[in-house]
Formats: C-alpha cells, sequence, structure tokens
C-alpha cells in the first residue's frame, strides 16, 4: 500500500506540476482580439461578441490537470 500511495502522490504532484506549466502558458497568450501595429506601435483592439475568445484548449486542460492533480494528491493522504 505504501508505494501506491507514493505512486499516486508522485504522478498527482507531476500533473499538477504540467498543469501550471500550462496555465503559465496560457496567461501569457495575447488575446484573439488584441493585434499589434508595428508600423505605428500601437495596439488594436477589436472585439466582436460571438469571435472573442477568453480560454484556449490549454488552458482547459491546465486546469484540469491542476484538478486531478489535487485529486491523486487528496487520495494518496488516505492510503
Amino acid at each position: 500500500m505504501v508505494s501506491v500511495a507514493n505512486m499516486l502522490r508522485l504522478l498527482g504532484s507531476a500533473l499538477g506540476a504540467l498543469g501550471g506549466a500550462l496555465l503559465f502558458v496560457e496567461f501569457f497568450q495575447m488575446p484573439n482580439y488584441v493585434e499589434y501595429n508595428t508600423e505605428f506601435q500601437d495596439y488594436r483592439i477589436e472585439t466582436n461578441q460571438s469571435e472573442v475568445r477568453e480560454h484556449t484548449w490549454i488552458g482547459r486542460i491546465g486546469g484540469l490537470c491542476i484538478a486531478l492533480g489535487f485529486a491523486l494528491l487528496f487520495v494518496a493522504v488516505f492510503l
């Protein structure tokens, strides 16, 4: 039982670290409604309600990995 608990603890930590890295990438992406114009060196914001995307799949998968990591750590405590 100890080896199973340690394996779950390590797997939970690895999933949490992977999820944190994916969320880090998500937070530093430029939104799809912001465009940078190099000629004028300024940003232009165009919002259309049907095209605005706030979160990408990277962030969603990262959040899911963090949640699964915490769940595995929680289960490992009771083993």
